[in-house]
């Protein structure tokens, strides 16, 4: 059982951004409240910035999931979820999102796992 808990954890980290990504893409609007003050100083419209980053969250979540570029993916992933905590301040989200970057980066740590597609390029 072991040997499955990589794989586990990088499928469900990868679930979750897809989730995140795709609710952001799919309802920009809804995600308005969660945009920290200073992002008002960017030249871009709000919803423009929460479909960036639902793209962002979509597209890697979506590498991630198949298990391709493991390491730079779950680095970017975990740096920009610390960097959501940061800018949220201390709540109850923000410890979630804690524990989720965390989580991520652990992933970054252990690189491809047994049902990575780069495993299966790499033969």
């Amino acid at each position: 059982m072991q040997s499955f808990a990589p794989s586990l954890l990088r499928i469900s980290i990868a679930l979750v951004f897809l989730w995140f990504g795709l609710n952001q893409l799919l309802n920009s609007s809804a995600w308005l409240a969660w945009l920290p003050s200073w992002m008002s100083s960017l030249s871009l419209l709000p919803t423009t910035i929460i479909l960036l980053n639902g793209l962002f969250e979509t597209v890697l979540g979506l590498l991630l999931l198949m298990g391709f570029l493991v390491r730079p993916v779950a680095l970017l992933l975990s740096l920009h979820l610390f960097g959501i905590v940061f800018s949220i301040g201390y709540n109850d989200i923000a410890v979630r999102d804690v524990g989720l970057a965390l989580a991520t980066f652990v992933v970054f740590l252990q690189g491809d796992d047994f049902w990575c597609l780069s495993r299966v390029i790499k033969k």
